[in-house]
């Protein structure tokens, strides 16, 4: 009888240690995926506790991703395979994320995808131990003029400093890694993007970015609180030089990268990624493409069959999106006989 009850502990410590194994071999591999009708998934800080997150916001309601925010996740999921990327919705909810279906084709598509994850953005919870909470409680949002805008460049800063990973706006295409961990983006010479960057957990630039974003606010003037906010912090470690070529800067153990790496096209020209080009450009210096959808408002939109920068640009580096929501879209919108008088 001893022999047996000693037996069956084994298996029982066995299968414990498995299981946790198992676990740990699944949460190391990002193989979850955010199921809206799953009963058991991870919370958003279980995920962003894994480290290196890839991390998007939408803080306008909207639930369906436009194609280009889906082409932009998706993009990354390729590119950085092995790590988490996290699209977090404004306008979703605990209740809504129980009642999502899959009529939100592109919420589906992406759900599908292994490492992405996709979860409400509460930001009371997010400015947490931050110095934004305050600025929060006092902040009414219905009297904000660029409350949308504002309200990402916070969550953006709040979520890098207590996780780490990089941020990256939903209308930058991923098309190769990155390979710095703490780095800002340079939109020009001596002007920093807010758009794009990364750091690790509780780096003192992102707390002294913060405390400035507090410290300076101003809702009514546009960028004061994104790339106005990172540039003068910049400038407070860096004395700030033009760029020569394709080279890097670098201070204070602060990478601060070249336009190239992801504007090769400036925000005067961005309606050219929506052109046909002769020769479409390698990009052979950059790790990602900034769109500019602020600038193009929705106006300009890819395609199928258009052969544009932009379209050549989804099937390259979102083929699901530019299938499902792009050429599908279209075969969609054709007539059926029973249309045609």
């Amino acid at each position: 009888r001893e022999r047996m009850l000693r037996k069956i502990q084994i298996c029982l410590c066995f299968c414990f240690v498995s299981g946790i194994l198992y676990e740990i071999s699944l949460l190391s591999s990002c193989v979850f995926s955010y199921l809206p009708m799953a009963q058991h998934y991870l919370t958003p800080e279980q995920v962003l506790n894994l480290g290196k997150s890839i991390i998007f916001l939408e803080t306008t309601e909207r639930l369906e991703p436009p194609p280009l925010v889906s082409c932009s996740v998706e993009s990354a999921a390729r590119i950085y395979q092995d790590r988490p990327i996290i699209l977090f919705l404004r306008g979703l909810t605990n209740e809504t994320a129980l009642d999502m279906n899959t009529s939100y084709a592109a919420f589906s598509l992406l759900s599908s995808m292994k490492n992405v994850f996709i979860f409400p953005l509460q930001m009371e919870t997010v400015f947490q131990e931050t110095p934004l909470l305050q600025w929060y409680n006092q902040v009414v949002p219905e009297q904000e003029k660029n409350w949308v805008h504002v309200s990402s460049d916070a969550s953006r800063l709040a979520l890098i400093w207590k996780y780490g990973g990089i941020y990256m706006d939903t209308d930058v295409i991923s098309i190769r890694p990155i390979p710095q961990e703490s780095f800002l983006a340079a939109q020009k010479s001596r002007f920093s993007s807010n758009g794009i960057f990364g750091f690790p957990a509780r780096h003192k630039f992102i707390w002294d970015c913060m405390e400035n974003f507090v410290l300076k606010y101003n809702g009514n003037i546009w960028g004061n609180q994104g790339p106005f906010l990172m540039t003068r912090m910049l400038k407070t470690l860096c004395n700030l030089t033009d760029f020569q070529g394709t080279e890097d800067h670098s201070c204070q153990n602060i990478s601060f990268l070249n336009p190239q790496r992801f504007y090769p096209i400036p925000y005067p020209a961005w309606s050219r990624y929506y052109q046909v080009w002769d020769k479409s450009p390698s990009f052979n210096h950059s790790y990602a493409l900034h769109l500019w959808n602020f600038m193009n408002r929705n106006r300009k939109v890819v395609v199928a069959g258009s052969n544009t920068l932009a379209e050549k640009l989804y099937k390259t580096y979102c083929p699901s999106t530019y299938e499902d929501l792009i050429q599908n879209a279209k075969h969609r919108d054709l007539p059926g006989p029973e249309d045609v008088e």
